[in-house]
């Protein structure tokens, strides 16, 4: 049973540097979903998966190419991310409801001859589907990403960053892709901080609602 659920307020959204999309919004197993809709609507679909700790802030340069280029690019948040709803308990995200949740969300919108674009979880999460609902699949493109088989452990990365989202008391999605951010410009670029590799609005819409009680919470993608 799903327990309370969070929704970041549309203020942390309003005037983001390059994210111009209106919202979508459908519901799947009972939490809202949010998703980008973008390019002509009987185009051949792009389904845009993001990873952790992102959202669909993360193909905003892509949106607009595959919408020129004919296509129909599709993008949401998974849940506990971005605008999607947001549960507050740890139990509700484990790697079988990101998965169920996004079959929901495909059926929902009855994708067909679908063009996969799954970067990080969105891969852990999108393979799956694709490999599980193969007709509704015509191509894919895996970026930092691979399909866990179960058959050998994914290495120590993978199980320190998973200790690291449990564990820190405060989740600032914001400030760590900032860093990431920051890491991958070049030096005289750099802003020297970990709120200078972006812009301010883009830091402030990745921080979680904070509810009455003062409790910080976010989705967390559990396995």
């Amino acid at each position: 049973m799903l327990e309370t659920v969070l929704r970041t307020p549309d203020e942390r959204f309003a005037n983001l540097p390059g994210y111009p999309f209106e919202p979508h919004y459908l519901h799947v197993d009972g939490v809202r979903m949010h998703y980008v809709d973008e390019g002509l609507r009987n185009g051949q679909p792009v389904l845009l998966l993001h990873g952790e700790p992102s959202w669909s802030y993360l193909y905003r340069k892509m949106i607009p190419v595959f919408g020129a280029a004919g296509l129909r690019a599709i993008a949401p948040d998974l849940i506990g991310f971005g605008r999607s709803d947001k549960l507050t308990n740890p139990l509700d995200y484990t790697y079988q409801r990101h998965v169920d949740w996004t079959h929901a969300f495909i059926s929902a919108l009855d994708l067909q001859d679908v063009t996969l674009v799954c970067q990080d979880w969105g891969g852990f999460i999108g393979l799956r589907v694709a490999a599980e609902d193969q007709a509704r699949f015509a191509r894919i493109v895996a970026a930092n990403t691979f399909l866990p088989t179960g058959d050998h452990p994914p290495g120590e990365g993978f199980f320190g960053w998973q200790r690291y989202t449990q564990e820190v008391p405060v989740f600032d999605a914001g400030a760590i892709r900032a860093t990431a951010d920051d890491r991958n410009r070049p030096a005289t670029r750099r802003g020297g901080g970990l709120r200078g590799a972006v812009p301010r609005g883009t830091v402030r819409s990745r921080r979680p609602p904070v509810p009455a009680s003062g409790a910080n919470h976010t989705g967390r993608p559990s396995v």
